[in-house]
């Protein structure tokens, strides 16, 4: 019996894609600029440490143990996610950097430091029969990880143009980012069972908090000329690097994984997890560390990314588990 479409094809009905492609409309017709910006700006971050606030409360500390355990999992999955892709976000920059706006070409570097997303990334490693304990807790640690990681490393591989990552971002990261997330933590115990009964709407508090971020920093772009700067013809290269980035990081972190000798369901879980990219560390930590007039240059090839790693994982995930029967 063949599967519903609605299985073929998950990426169709994923909230996501709605709340990204109103926020980016919206931005393009009814831009944020001048007083209205700063406010849109100041719920982008309240939204952001609340988001962050959350996520402490939710990811078991057990969990954030259970998963250093498994060294041989989580360190080459460590390595991977944060150097192998931001090499190769590098790489793609470089040839971006040829056609594209500069504040793009650096998008490819940004998209590259970013860690793997943990929803989609656990969904299709369910849906390809992998091992989704090892796919939740791996993720869950890569995002942690990434809201010390990403920033720094993304300074380091961008160089000049990386622009003015100084200590002003950094306090913001910490008191946006990292403060709320070690509040939330501390809270735990008290809290984890009310937040885990209001998963739903906390899954509706991350996307608002993403919608959010991306109007504010694509209303600066558009006010930046972003409908003017592109031709037709750049779009479509971009289009072209972001599938090819996507489809390199898939085949390079099946084969780390085969290479390691990992177990099918390990390599699945490893392949999810190491290829996909985080919009909800993203665009917020985007908000956080430029400003509004270069942000959405920046997270342009991210989003793209994130498109294309839902339209082209459901079927990838589809065949594993038919070639796994």
């Amino acid at each position: 019996m063949s599967k519903p479409a609605v299985s073929r094809f998950p990426f169709l009905t994923d909230p996501m894609i709605a709340v990204l492609v109103i926020a980016t409309g919206l931005a393009l017709l009814v831009p944020a600029a001048g007083e209205a910006r700063a406010a849109a700006t100041l719920v982008s971050n309240a939204g952001i440490f609340l988001l962050f606030l959350v996520n402490g409360m939710r990811i078991r500390r057990s969990e954030i143990a259970r998963g250093l355990a498994n060294w041989r999992y989580f360190g080459p999955l460590m390595l991977f996610v944060f150097g192998a892709m931001a090499l190769g976000g590098v790489g793609f920059a470089s040839l971006a950097g040829q056609v594209l706006p500069p504040m793009v070409a650096l998008g490819f570097i940004y998209l590259g430091c970013l860690p793997s997303t943990v929803q989609s990334a656990t969904s299709y490693t369910s849906l390809a029969e992998g091992n989704v304990g090892l796919a939740v807790v791996g993720a869950a640690l890569i995002n942690i990880a990434g809201v010390f990681i990403s920033a720094p490393l993304f300074a380091l591989l961008g160089g000049g143009g990386a622009g003015e990552i100084g200590s002003e971002a950094i306090i913001r990261i910490g008191l946006i980012l990292v403060l709320p997330f070690v509040i939330g933590q501390l809270v735990q115990d008290r809290v984890i069972e009310r937040i885990a009964a209001h998963r739903a709407r906390i899954a509706w508090l991350d996307r608002a908090v993403i919608g959010i971020a991306v109007y504010v920093a694509f209303s600066g772009a558009v006010e930046q000329g972003l409908a003017t700067m592109f031709a037709p013809a750049d779009w479509a290269v971009m289009i072209a690097l972001v599938l090819a980035m996507l489809a390199l990081a898939l085949g390079a972190a099946w084969g780390t994984a085969s290479l390691l000798g990992l177990p099918r369901p390990d390599r699945i879980a490893f392949l999810f997890a190491g290829s996909q990219k985080s919009v909800a560390i993203g665009a917020p930590l985007a908000a956080i560390l430029f400003p509004p007039a270069s942000a959405g240059f920046v997270i342009a090839p991210l989003l793209l990314y994130h498109l294309a790693q839902l339209v082209l994982a459901a079927p990838l995930a589809l065949r594993l588990a038919k070639d796994a029967d």
